[in-house]
């Protein structure tokens, strides 16, 4: 390791089996709702009576379903928030659903939202919340650390499989003016004993956070980064300590590269630390009815579905339930308009009946032909530079996107690729881009394509593709 360089050792960091798992959901909800639902807060202070949680329409089934609708694979739940108020009755706690008017006191909103996704076949995660501005030993220390695992267990046993449990940093004071000193490492330890297969989002050791509530992505997202990234206080210091609507627009410049050879030459530790892209679908991540006409445009989310799921980052979007329980007319309004327009842009794949040759392969079993089929992966000879790989089509398609994903199981490799189309007068670039990773979407305008040339200019160790699609939009 010691002779070697720090992009050599990047090449070697490769995902954990539920980082790949997590990798294929590319785009999943985020529902917050609570007593800031109610009150009409973002941030509650954990004064507000239970008595104000009675939303007596709640259908978790048409969370689903619409969520389904609009391409999505999962759905994550805020159980706690910030002011302590708990969707299920735990039994550590006076401050939840069984001391609000929700069906007498017998309701478990957590229950009823996982039953929902299981039945749509959607994945269910937990929001969480360290910062407890509720409970009276947060701060303490100790007895603070045992209340909060007390209800991790509850959740991680309670509820059936955890796709997720989300964190995110923020440590305020709590009802003492008190802040605490979060034990990431027991909260963990806990997670990996009784939901194995669960990723830990954010402040957690599974999944980044790409650095704003904007939903902005960088153009080179890379997934593995060096390790002082995946630093919990590193996290913590960088996330929201007060409630300001500044926060959510803001990108740092200083942040823009986490994973280029200049940014981190030198360095020799690094971690498979991918990025996920949270943001709501309308300016307040509770619900609010002043905001019914701020809901975002198709448009907006399209550009930033291109900009998270189209570049090596999955996308969170939050939908929040109304006062009633329903997800608003508004909100699903726009997430139909986001799931016809997601279909219409990837309809019937088009690289089915073509040719496929490449300027070199390792091995016969890593042949090129392997990116049009299920069969495994494509990776480049040794000592070939600039790998090419060429698609003949036996006749004309006309296309208008190429999605390309690198087989990240091996790591991540390609750092800049370009794409070349041949309709009749040669080759001819049409798009070009940084790294692919997970997947990368490349749009070009529409046209008639005789062939597809890739060519991956620059990569680590080994270039790798384990699936290339083209698509035309209806």
């Amino acid at each position: 390791m010691q002779n070697k360089k720090s992009f050599e050792i990047a090449a070697e960091v490769i995902p954990s089996l539920r980082q790949l798992e997590w990798q294929k959901l590319e785009m999943y909800a985020f529902c917050h709702f609570g007593t800031n639902t109610f009150t009409g807060r973002e941030w509650g202070d954990g004064t507000a009576s239970p008595s104000v949680f009675n939303p007596k329409k709640l259908d978790a089934r048409q969370w689903a379903r619409e969520i389904k609708n609009a391409g999505m694979k999962a759905v994550i739940l805020t159980c706690k928030h910030h002011d302590g108020f708990c969707l299920w009755p735990s039994e550590y706690t006076d401050y939840s659903v069984k001391n609000s008017p929700y069906k007498n006191g017998n309701g478990d909103v957590v229950k009823e939202v996982s039953d929902a996704c299981r039945e749509y076949g959607l994945k269910f995660g937990v929001y969480l919340s360290p910062w407890d501005r509720h409970e009276q030993t947060y701060g303490t220390g100790e007895d603070y650390n045992t209340y909060f695992k007390n209800q991790l267990t509850e959740l991680a046993t309670k509820y059936g499989d955890i796709f997720c449990f989300w964190f995110d940093g923020a440590c305020g004071e709590g009802k003492n003016g008190k802040k605490q000193v979060y034990d990431w490492d027991s909260y963990f330890q806990l997670i990996r004993e009784l939901q194995p297969n669960a990723v830990i989002n954010i402040c957690g050791p599974d999944v980044r956070w790409c650095g704003n509530e904007a939903g902005k992505s960088r153009e080179s997202e890379w997934s593995v980064v060096p390790a002082f990234v995946g630093n919990q206080d590193y996290t913590a210091e960088h996330s929201q300590q007060e409630d300001t609507p500044e926060f959510a627009k803001n990108v740092d410049a200083k942040t823009q590269d986490l994973g280029s050879r200049e940014f981190i030459d030198g360095i020799k530790d690094f971690i498979w630390y991918p990025a996920e892209v949270d943001v709501s679908i309308r300016p307040g991540w509770f619900y609010h009815r002043r905001e019914d006409f701020k809901v975002k445009s198709l448009k907006k989310l399209m550009q930033i579905y291109w900009g998270s799921v189209g570049g090596n980052s999955s996308l969170l979007l939050n939908i929040p339930p109304n006062k009633k329980g329903l997800l608003a007319k508004a909100d699903v309004r726009a997430l139909r308009k986001f799931g016809d327009e997601l279909r219409k842009e990837f309809p019937e794949n088009l690289l089915k009946d073509c040719v496929v040759s490449a300027s070199s392969q390792i091995d016969d079993e890593h042949n090129a032909n392997n990116i049009i089929t299920e069969n495994g992966y494509w990776q480049c000879a040794e000592g070939d530079e600039q790998p090419e790989i060429i698609i003949d089509f036996n006749s004309p398609v006309i296309a208008d996107k190429i999605v390309l994903k690198e087989n990240i199981a091996t790591g991540q490799q390609i750092e800049n690729f370009n794409v070349y189309a041949d309709s009749g007068n040669g080759f001819e670039k049409i798009c070009s881009s940084t790294i692919i990773g997970a997947k990368r979407i490349c749009r070009f305008k529409k046209q008639k394509l005789n062939s597809l040339k890739i060519v991956i200019t620059s990569y680590r160790v080994k270039a790798t593709l384990e699936k290339v699609e083209l698509y035309c939009k209806k």
